[in-house]
């Protein structure tokens, strides 16, 4: 497991989530961050039966947390709507490969940048 994850799951100084929640922003670069760990945990795990707990319950907060915390109209959205849509999605997608341990892209698929 990375440490992007854990430092993301864990809520640490600078994570998405955090700045998520005390501040009410939307980082872009930690999202970017945020995503590509998921995306990683998601490929090392494929397959396997055994899901480390933290990492569990890091993929349930994300999919769960987001897009409650994220949902107030008066949430700044800066970027366009598509760009929090696409994300959504992607957060969704991706709990979604962890958890069945495969995704729902036909191969080959390129997860493109958002």
């Amino acid at each position: 497991m990375t440490d992007d994850l854990r430092h993301e799951f864990e809520s640490a100084e600078g994570s998405f989530m955090l700045r998520l929640r005390t501040e009410l922003r939307w980082d872009k670069e930690a999202f970017t961050r945020l995503e590509r760990a998921m995306r990683s945990a998601c490929a090392d795990h494929e397959g396997r039966d055994d899901l480390p707990r933290w990492v569990a319950e890091g993929f349930w907060e994300a999919a769960t947390f987001i897009p409650e915390w994220t949902a107030h109209p008066n949430f700044p959205r800066p970027e366009p709507q598509q760009y929090y849509d696409n994300c959504l999605e992607r957060i969704r997608d991706l709990a979604d490969w962890f958890f069945r341990s495969w995704h729902a892209y036909q191969e080959p698929h390129v997860w493109r940048e958002l």
